[in-house]
């Protein structure tokens, strides 16, 4: 049992750095001399510095921003209610409310990250860029989130 309840802490921890990084890394669209993120759009300037300006106010970037940080806020959650939970529930219950929360984590990052695939051709002023690891750990966070809270509702406590 302590082997399986390290394996879903370490796991969930994953998801966690997961989130962090594609949420604040500058890199969800890269390109020859650009990069971006959900909060700056960087590029080179004819000196060879760098330029960053804010993100624009389109309200899909908003709710993308929102939707990255409801899932970390979400997974944060879940993580203190799994050991809260671990040492106030009765023995045979159920994870329901840590599971509940990890699986909220994954479905907002799921959804920031599908407006963000939509809608970034709106917001993008590069031609030739491309999608950035941040993006990529976005999407691979989702699952993980999802598996995360699925094996924390149907996990049992034992003594």
């Amino acid at each position: 049992m302590l082997v399986l309840l390290l394996g879903i802490i370490i796991l969930h921890i994953a998801v966690l750095v997961l989130l962090f990084v594609s949420t604040i890394v500058s890199s969800w669209l890269v390109g020859n001399n650009y990069s971006a993120d959900l909060w700056q759009n960087c590029s080179v300037t004819a000196t060879s510095t760098w330029q960053c300006l804010s993100a624009s106010n389109n309200e899909w970037l908003q709710s993308v921003q929102a939707m990255m940080i409801l899932s970390i806020i979400f997974s944060v959650l879940s993580l203190f209610l799994f050991f809260c939970q671990l040492f106030t529930l009765t023995k045979g219950g159920r994870f329901y409310l840590t599971g509940l929360f990890q699986v909220l984590a994954g479905l907002c990052v799921m959804a920031g990250a599908s407006i963000f695939t939509v809608r970034h051709t709106e917001w993008q002023t590069q031609n030739a860029t491309g999608y950035g690891f941040a993006y990529i750990l976005a999407w691979v966070a989702f699952p993980l989130a999802a598996i995360s809270g699925i094996i924390y509702i149907i996990l049992r406590k034992r003594e």
